[in-house]
């Protein structure tokens, strides 16, 4: 294009201004500066993916580096505090667990990849001057710009919409000529809104609780083969969504923040301790990859029954969960909220055992002792007013109540005593006749087979049965939740966690292969009042709690309703065709048996007229029978899934949780059922459980109530 042209194509000149004012200001119209964004590096099976920052940690971090403090060595918090980006060495660290350091880049301009198709950010210095160039370009109007890259490629300018970068090619002379855009051109792109990059959403800055998450066997936590920590990564993206589509309101009136998760890492440290090397000396060559997946996994739910590797494993896990809780307090003095643990598969009985042998403060002892001492005596006495009454002995009541004799006072109670208190003979025949075969009750269950050697409850233990009971001996299988637990010194946490998570746990099956046939309802975790059991139905690993509690009835586990509000289209569809099929099924076997009866009955002319008036009273008997069935089954469903109590363990709320399954799943239960003992980290309705359950400990609830929720 001419001059001449040029000043034609160019928009007109304000009046009366001067020539060249007007050719800079129409210059500065028609540049902008670029608006830089920050990435960072990351390398996944030795592919480099460049990422971009959120959009309030990129201004940060260019607000830091605009300050000119560059040279020092600043430090910028990022990804809500669990990552630092040191801006001097351009290098982003993990805060709270070990990871490869990601090397961080101030990016403006960007060209195609040839694998992937996704753009990577050129340097930053070859950046600046791209954009030089690319400003003296628009400034001039002169296109068709060269500019040779570091490594000997070919950039050209061609104009604001075409910039093309060319691999150099491979043939040179001896007189090192310079490379020619020969080769397959790349797209070049000028800013990150040019690139459609996924911008992440920032985090709240205010965060409410603190949740540990411990993974299971083996170093893969999913499908995928992935670590804890990108599981856990996964598990508070899920959050934050569920945050702004359950807890909008709260949000919008700033009452909550949002949850940080921080996984907590134990294989590692059982695997350094040289028990690899140990087993590879012993493993057969055969199978080779089997072999070392069985040492690498399988073999975690043997060592932690070992009380060697029991106590690195303990340790581990205690030790990693105070160290990250102080580190989280340093960098977020200003936090106030609860802390909360979660376990998958393994890792929710190895965080059972830890809470089962924490100690509760001293302080709480003595409340808790004196609650138990006026609570046991105020029983007491009530409870040999129950005695007194079982064996007709009611006039006595005001003897033992003037003597304040509760149920231990009088199991330690002889004759003699029974006669000072005025007792007749025959009355005193019948107490001591009942304190001893009480006696004897205890005695036998003492000396029980497998009660040698084993850990009981301790004195006072809510699980500890009692042999003064007045029940019919039920209490006999009551055992300490400790027992069969491997010999290891439990280490105490530096905090009280307000709810514990289980997800797809096998602590039922764990607690009944060491001899524990019923948990207490009284029982509760020493310093933990909350207790969740989270599984999916085709789990194979996942087992139930509720019914070591109430073993005599038999309930289902809640349902986990939708995070969309409502049961899946087919599981839905699946009861009412059960519900179609019984109706049918109830109708025809009435119609049949009305049609036998009428067929084999006598036709007796005397009772004709009596007969029919019964034929049409058992019609209608039979037809309306069968309709209030599918009726009354939801309701008594309902009634029972409120009523039932099970137990302390939850604070008396229900404890077992299932997910529903996803139509596909459905098809086939085994094909999925590994699936299914993985799917908890990207599971919308396991998250919003959680979410709902740590904010009602604040009185913050769902904007609208799911159905079927508690």
């Amino acid at each position: 294009m001419s001059a001449r042209e040029r000043q034609q194509a160019q928009p007109p000149l304000p009046a009366g201004a001067p020539a060249s004012e007007a050719a800079e200001l129409d210059a500065a119209k028609r540049y902008e500066a670029v608006v830089p964004h920050w990435f960072y590096c990351k390398v996944t099976d030795s592919r480099e993916r460049w990422v971009p920052f959120s959009s309030q940690d990129s201004e940060r971090l260019e607000e830091a580096h605009g300050s000119g403090r560059d040279k020092e060595d600043l430090v910028v918090p990022t990804s809500g505090g669990r990552y630092d980006v040191h801006l001097k060495k351009r290098q982003r660290v993990a805060v709270y667990w070990e990871e490869e350091v990601s090397e961080v880049r101030r990016c403006t301009w960007f060209y195609k990849g040839d694998k992937d198709n996704k753009y990577i950010p050129y340097s930053e210095t070859f950046s600046e001057e791209l954009e030089e160039a690319y400003m003296i370009a628009v400034t001039l109007d002169e296109w068709k710009k060269k500019l040779e890259s570091p490594s000997r490629e070919i950039i050209i300018l061609h104009n604001p919409k075409l910039m093309v970068h060319y691999h150099p090619v491979a043939t040179s002379d001896d007189w090192g000529s310079t490379p020619t855009e020969q080769g397959r051109p790349r797209t070049v792109k000028r800013g990150v809104e040019n690139i459609a990059a996924e911008i992440p959403n920032g985090e709240p800055l205010q965060i409410d609780h603190l949740v540990f998450v411990v993974h299971g066997i083996g170093p893969a936590c999913d499908i995928r083969f992935r670590s804890i920590i990108q599981c856990v990564n996964d598990f508070r993206n899920v959050s934050l969504s569920m945050l702004q589509a359950h807890f909008k309101k709260a949000q919008e009136q700033q009452q909550i923040g949002r949850v940080e998760f921080l996984p907590v890492n134990w294989h590692s440290s059982l695997h350094s301790t040289g028990v690899d090397v140990d087993l590879e000396r012993i493993t057969l060559p055969s199978i080779n990859r089997l072999r070392h997946f069985i040492n690498d996994t399988i073999l975690d739910v043997f060592f932690y029954n070992s009380s060697t590797y029991c106590q690195t494993i303990v340790d581990t896990v205690a030790s990693e969960m105070n160290r990250l809780y102080q580190l989280f307090l340093q960098r977020n003095p200003l936090f106030k909220g609860g802390v909360s643990i979660a376990g998958h598969s393994l890792g929710s009985l190895i965080l059972f055992d830890l809470l089962t042998n924490q100690k509760a403060a001293p302080e709480e002892d003595e409340h808790s002792e004196e609650g138990s001492r006026t609570t046991s005596s105020n029983r007491g006495t009530e409870d040999v007013k129950e005695i007194l009454k079982n064996l007709e002995l009611s006039e006595y009541c005001d003897v033992f109540e003037k003597e304040k004799m509760d149920r231990q006072a009088l199991f330690l109670c002889t004759e003699k005593n029974l006669k000072e208190m005025g007792i007749p003979l025959g009355p005193r025949m019948k107490i001591l006749h009942y304190i001893s075969s009480k006696m004897e009750m205890q005695d036998q269950s003492a000396a029980a087979p497998g009660h040698s050697g084993e850990r009981g409850a301790e004195p006072g233990s809510p699980l500890q049965r009692d042999p003064d009971s007045t029940d019919d001996g039920s209490n006999c299988q009551y055992r300490d939740v400790g027992l069969g637990q491997v010999s290891a010194n439990y280490p105490q946490l530096n905090y009280k966690p307000t709810i514990f998570f289980a997800f797809g746990s096998p602590i039922g099956m764990f607690l009944t292969v060491r001899g524990v046939k019923r948990i207490n309802p009284n029982y509760s975790l020493p310093t933990c009042k909350g207790f969740f059991n989270i599984f999916h139905p085709f789990d194979p690993v996942a087992y139930r709690i509720e019914p070591m509690i109430v073993p005599d009835l038999e309930f289902e586990p809640m349902l986990l309703p939708h995070h969309k509000g409502r049961k899946r289209m087919h599981l839905e569809l699946k009861e009412g065709l059960t519900r179609m099929s019984v109706d049918l099924k109830n109708n025809l076997l009435g119609s049949l048996r009305v049609a036998w009866q009428s067929f084999t009955r006598a036709p007796l002319p005397a009772v004709e007229a009596a007969s029919t008036d019964a034929e049409a009273e058992a019609e209608a008997g039979v037809e309306k029978q069968p309709d209030p069935k599918p009726d009354e089954a939801p309701a008594a469903v309902k009634e029972e899934a409120s009523l039932i109590n099970v137990g302390r363990l939850n604070g008396g709320n229900r404890i077992d949780y299932v997910l529903q399954e996803k139509p596909i799943e459905s098809f086939n239960e085994y094909l999925f059922a590994l699936q299914g003992h993985l799917c908890y980290w990207e599971s919308e309705d396991t998250v919003l459980l959680v979410l709902k359950e740590i904010y009602q400990t604040q009185g913050i609830t769902l904007d609208q109530p799911l159905p079927g929720s508690q």
